[in-house]
């Protein structure tokens, strides 16, 4: 499904990754672990083509996408969860939930909102209204919304509270089940124990697996 092969990739004038390899397989549970500055956040970023300045290979369901703009690589299918979230805080819960969706509106509202239930007594509410777990479960929720078959999700369980972590985990081991495909960068182990394989980004060093 993903293929990455020799990848190296810039913020700038510095090196951030240093000939990275890997490959996430259909209905694969990947989690990418590593100290802070070990470039998780970037491979991210790079796979979905924000941010970082790359050299290699970027294959995605057997195509290269590396001259793609992010938006087409999301078009592909790919579905990308940012540390930060980047919610539209002015809007509600619904209206960052639908103007995400490109298709099938109502049936992918049915189903964002089976996994996370606890979003469904805040529709109205507004996104900046929300607590730090709330948020993340939306800013999944949201990117579900656009029919992804590969999700990359950068720390979905760091600094939130124990109650919403476990709800996040079991819902993203739900999807996990229903066989969607997931790169998952984390410090915490929290779905780490539960992956298909786990690997170590280690700063400054090349990594092949």
């Amino acid at each position: 499904m993903l293929e990455i092969r020799d990848l190296h990739a810039w913020h700038g004038a510095a090196q951030a990754l240093f000939g990275v390899s890997l490959t996430v397989r259909a209905d694969e549970l990947v989690v990418l672990q590593g100290l802070n500055g070990a470039g998780k956040s970037t491979l991210l970023q790079a796979i979905m083509g924000m941010g970082p300045r790359v050299q290699g290979g970027i294959r995605y369901q057997n195509e290269s996408i590396v001259a793609l703009p992010s938006h087409q690589r999301a078009l592909r299918g790919l579905g990308y969860v940012p540390e930060d979230r980047r919610l539209f805080t002015a809007l509600t819960v619904r209206q960052n939930l639908v103007i995400a969706a490109r298709t099938d509106v109502a049936r992918r509202l049915d189903e964002v909102l089976q996994l996370f239930p606890a979003l469904k007594t805040m529709l109205g509410r507004s996104a900046a209204h929300m607590s730090g777990g709330e948020q993340q479960m939306l800013a999944i929720a949201r990117t579900l919304m656009t029919g992804p078959s590969l999700l990359l999700l950068d720390e979905p369980c760091e600094g939130i509270a124990p109650v919403l972590v476990e709800s996040i985990r079991d819902a993203l081991l739900s999807l996990k089940g229903q066989g969607m495909a997931m790169l998952v960068a984390e410090q915490n182990g929290i779905l780490a124990e539960r992956a298909d394989r786990v690997i170590t980004l280690t700063a400054q060093t090349p990594l092949r697996t």
